[in-house]
């Protein structure tokens, strides 16, 4: 698939048929988190595939929907912010960041093997800390169901007009496209 395409057709999948994604397959979802890039090459991310029923139960006790309760795996990205980049001018912490960017590459590279997933970021960390027994300077940053999707069919992405976002030499300079 090409990466335009790729783009164009990832979405959050919430709905997913009750089979486990086969462990070579999750190698490939999670080897592409650890190859994406972080600040300054510090990689401040873990991730935690969570396949057994019972730790399951207790990770979707964190974020309670519906469509959640029948999600067959997860993939839990945490970070590590005694090992993130810290920048020196005002120490703003790019452990969230660098785990965004490794979450992107998962999505998209699931979306590539015919899986579907979803990035969840409201839920509660403490009962996830605990489901995982985390230890206090990991944090949870998202949960990241993965599975087979029940129907494959990207709906039309509603975006931002490329002029609303983009900019050239300065804030509010539009750039011609």
């Amino acid at each position: 698939m090409h990466f335009n395409q790729l783009l164009r057709e990832r979405y959050s999948i919430r709905d997913y048929k009750p089979l486990k994604v086969s462990k070579a397959l999750v190698i490939e979802v999670l080897e592409a988190g650890r190859m994406a890039p972080s600040a300054a090459n510090k990689q401040p991310w873990n991730f935690i595939l969570v396949s057994e029923d019972e730790k399951l139960g207790k990770l979707k006790e964190a974020y309670s929907r519906d469509w959640f309760k029948d999600v067959p795996q997860m993939i839990v990205v945490c970070g590590d912010h005694n090992e993130s980049w810290k920048r020196a001018v005002d120490l703003k912490d790019h452990c969230d960041v660098d785990a965004a960017i490794a979450i992107d590459h998962m999505t998209l590279r699931a979306t590539e093997l015919g899986l579907g997933t979803c990035w969840v970021c409201h839920f509660d960390p403490k009962l996830v800390s605990e489901a995982l027994n985390l230890p206090d300077h990991i944090e949870p940053i998202a949960l990241l169901p993965i599975g087979y999707p029940v129907e494959v069919k990207a709906p039309e992405k509603k975006r931002k007009e490329f002029s609303y976002v983009v900019f050239e030499n300065e804030y509010g300079q539009k750039m011609n496209k």
